[in-house]
């Protein structure tokens, strides 16, 4: 026989390659222990900063004259730009040549940052370092340079924790990869080749996608952690791939370093905290540790066209709200192609320095609060201390702590530490006397040193005065109802499809009041949808969805019926309600649902009436 037939049949002789084995999810999902070893810097930390950078920032959120919605980092996919295309528009031109790493991390230190967070590969598959797995890297630009490098050794500098955003599952530029439907037919892209679960309805794209995590994604990680040693990762999409793949990805990095701190959305459940939506306003009531990603303004990487820029003030009171309730907030910033940093997000930064560094002791190492939501603003605790995070600055001078059981040592203000405020306690509520104009206009900060651990109330004290009001994401929900995601467009209460769907607010107040009533909901209308029928393949048109009937919002003996209007952000005010001294009883419920849901609640206001 000769030598070649000889050996092709050895060859068929040999059992067939087994597929990659995952491990299963309980096998990788982090002991408590585990995770307290991970996360000590990460919860002492609290606030660090998320930085979109690529080549694609040199496009500043246009093609081809044209100003592009949504986020500028997925330019490449919106506009369906050809591999051929993107090198000549954005690699070739990238030079980057106002970037510097120290600026970058010292204005990042500044604003209280303790972790720093850049993209080492996005969605369109390029490396933003010097890759010895893929040739797609920063060598192929005019800059060249390592910016991780530089980075990495800016962040060891300032004491700063530093890791990787990684795109493990969406990959624009590689034929294997998910994600670009445009020139390669793969799956996971807007064509939604072999629809969302693709890996079920389409097992032939399969051996491509396995040969990308092994050729590429799974290498690249390893790379990028035996070169700069990161203290976390973070992972998105992982829809994008089958499970198991996600889950062979974990498995290799928690190889490559057991001590990584992994965010949540490469398998969930099993990383070490959870990572919520993405430009959040509202934080839905969550046990453990979670991390929030809001951004300056609405995309993550440079838009020249977004103007949205958030005020200081409000990032501010959104990273106390987010500590209060026991969470991290990582805040993006798009730098400009050229590598510098856009100047509204540059002032943004600078507030947020100037606030921090009277204040930035209510953050570091803080957490959960045992207080109720308060009229005036949100609370953190360290230890015994307190640190009360005043939004709504009482003009009287008398601020109420409501609910605080546990005795108080010692008050003062973080901007006055030598000046000692006087504290009264009216029965489970403490009265401090304070300054009749507030320190700093968006969040003044009072440390309460108690006498023992803190103990609160969990019922809300009403201040009676000025505005009370009571969020939906505060609310206790039953029957069935869901928090939305918690962006600004969906910051509601969902899912209110039964009659038995409550959203409540434990109460109380001290002295009668009367109050003007109104409720702020969104009520989508019905939408068309195309369906098939028969044989030929007409397509005809259906009604489907629609919020509709009557709510019920019950504010002490009062009791308010309102018919839905369908709308965006819908105000209805409902008229006065008077309270009297005690417990109070604030419920949404349903009269009437004669859509497919009653509607998406917001918020119930309570304004006082002189």
């Amino acid at each position: 026989m000769p030598r070649l037939a000889l050996l092709l049949t050895c060859l068929a002789l040999l059992p067939a390659a087994e597929e990659p084995r995952a491990p299963t999810k309980e096998a990788m999902v982090p002991t408590d222990a585990q995770r307290d070893a991970r996360l000590g810097w990460w919860r002492e930390a609290r606030f660090g900063m998320f930085i979109h950078w690529g080549t694609y920032s040199v496009l500043a959120g246009s093609w081809k004259g044209k100003t592009l919605g949504g986020y500028a980092e997925h330019l490449q996919r919106a506009a369906k730009i050809s591999m051929a295309d993107y090198k000549t528009e954005t690699i070739d031109r990238f030079t980057a040549e106002h970037f510097d790493a120290t600026t970058i991390v010292d204005a990042a230190a500044a604003a209280g940052m303790g972790y720093l967070i850049i993209t080492a590969k996005h969605h369109d598959g390029f490396a933003m370092y010097p890759s010895k797995v893929s040739p797609y890297n920063i060598t192929l630009t005019p800059f060249k340079r390592d910016p991780m490098a530089e980075l990495r050794e800016a962040c060891k500098k300032r004491g700063m924790r530093f890791g990787f955003y990684y795109s493990h599952a969406f990959d624009w530029g590689e034929a294997d990869g998910p994600g670009n439907d445009w020139e390669y037919a793969n799956p996971g892209g807007d064509r939604l080749l072999g629809g969302a679960d693709w890996w079920l309805t389409k097992p032939e794209f399969l051996p491509k996608a396995r040969r990308y995590v092994d050729t590429k994604a799974i290498p690249q990680l390893q790379e990028l952690i035996r070169t700069y040693d990161p203290d976390i990762v973070w992972f998105d999409t992982p829809h994008k791939l089958p499970p198991e793949e996600n889950l062979r990805i974990l498995a290799a990095v928690r190889t490559a370093k057991p001590s990584l701190v992994v965010n949540g959305r490469l398998v969930r459940g099993a990383g070490d905290y959870l990572s919520t939506a993405d430009r959040p306003a509202e934080f839905p009531p969550q046990a453990g540790d979670w991390e929030a990603i809001p951004t300056t303004n609405e995309s993550y990487g440079y838009h020249a066209g977004d103007h949205s820029h958030k005020p200081p003030g409000e990032l501010i009171r959104t990273l106390a709200k987010a500590v209060a309730r026991g969470g991290n907030l990582l805040l993006n910033i798009g730098p400009k192609g050229d590598g510098s940093i856009d100047a509204p997000d540059a002032a943004i930064l600078a507030r947020l320095a100037a606030w921090w560094s009277v204040n930035g002791t209510s953050i570091t190492g803080c957490g959960r609060t045992p207080l109720a939501v308060q009229s005036w603003g949100e609370s953190t605790r360290r230890g015994n201390t307190l640190y009360l995070h005043v939004f709504q600055w009482p003009s009287d001078g008398r601020l109420v702590v409501g609910g605080l059981k546990t005795d108080v040592a010692k008050a003062h203000l973080l901007a006055a530490p030598s000046a000692a405020l006087a504290c009264t306690r009216s029965g489970d509520d403490l009265v401090i006397t304070v300054p009749t104009t507030a320190p700093d206009a968006d969040d003044s900060v009072i440390a309460l040193t108690c006498a023992a651990e803190p103990v609160g109330d969990p019922v809300r004290l009403l201040a009676g005065r000025g505005k009370d009001v009571l969020r939906a994401f505060d609310g206790v929900l039953a029957g069935g109802l869901r928090y939305g995601p918690g962006k600004t467009r969906d910051a509601w209460v969902t899912n209110w499809r039964d009659a038995a769907g409550t959203v409540s607010w434990p109460a109380r107040i001290l002295a009668p009041a009367t109050v003007e009533v109104s409720v702020t909901y969104d009520a989508p209308a019905a939408e068309k949808s195309a369906v098939v029928e028969g044989d030929a393949g007409r397509e005809a048109t259906k009604r489907t969805g629609g919020a509709g009937g009557t709510a019920r919002i019950t504010v002490g003996s009062q009791t308010f019926d309102v018919a839905v209007k369908q709308g965006v952000r819908v105000t209805a005010r409902l008229g006065t309600a008077t309270l009297a001294p005690g417990p109070v009883t604030l419920r949404v419920e349903a009269a009437a649902i004669t859509g497919q849901e009653l509607f998406r609640l917001r918020d119930v206001t309570l304004k006082a009436v002189p």
